[in-house]
């Protein structure tokens, strides 16, 4: 019997990032280890901020064939010239954004901890679904997205998944055989050290 493929990792920045340095941390993270993709999650809502972030943020990715999705904003991508979108409204954005970008864009979409809407989204032309939070939370509803759901969604759909939100290493070791992508966010920008923490957290698949 083949061995599973080990998940790969997917990056998510920090709401807030400052262009004269961030690109450096993410450089340093995408030259270390191999990343899937990047999503650009930005607070603001200034579109020449987030332009500006795009273009810098573009380039780093894209110079080492990583690709780059935004969240929320399906204009912006096209625009901006990014990889796809990934959407947060569950499944209720994605067949107009899948008509709107194209059948070569990404379209992802997070659907919290409902197996109902990740089928849905399935069906209306996700590339991926994404649940979470994967372990108990003050953020958020207070849902989780189990070990369960992971292990059901990967015996029974075709659908790439991926697991997001309260990750630690044990999380990781758990879900590795269940899942295709660990995302990760403030769970290292928050470090000094970025690539030391993507390093420990992610050891079991590393």
């Amino acid at each position: 019997m083949a061995e599973p493929e080990q998940p790969q990792l997917y990056l998510i920045t920090p709401p807030e990032i400052t262009l004269s340095s961030f690109p450096d941390r993410l450089a340093r993270v995408l030259d270390a280890v191999p990343v899937a993709c990047l999503r650009m999650a930005l607070s603001t809502r200034d579109e020449d901020e987030i332009s500006r972030a795009a273009d810098t943020l573009r380039e780093v990715a894209h110079a080492r064939d990583v690709a780059i999705v935004i969240a929320e904003h399906v204009v912006l991508a096209e625009r901006l010239g990014l990889d796809g979108v990934h959407l947060s409204d569950h499944a209720r954005s994605v067949r107009k954004s899948r008509k709107a970008l194209g059948a070569d864009a990404i379209v992802g979409a997070f659907c919290g901890a409902s197996r109902h809407d990740g089928m849905t989204a399935g069906e209306a032309g996700a590339d991926y679904v994404s649940f979470g939070p994967v372990a108990q939370t003050p953020l958020g509803d207070g849902s989780v997205a189990d070990a369960e759901l992971f292990a059901w969604w990967s015996e029974m759909i075709e659908v790439p998944v991926v697991a997001e939100g309260a990750l630690d290493t044990a999380h990781v070791e758990a879900l590795a055989p269940v899942t295709d992508f660990f995302a990760l966010g403030e769970e290292i920008w928050r470090e000094e050290d970025a690539l030391a923490t993507l390093r420990t957290l992610c050891a079991p698949i590393l």
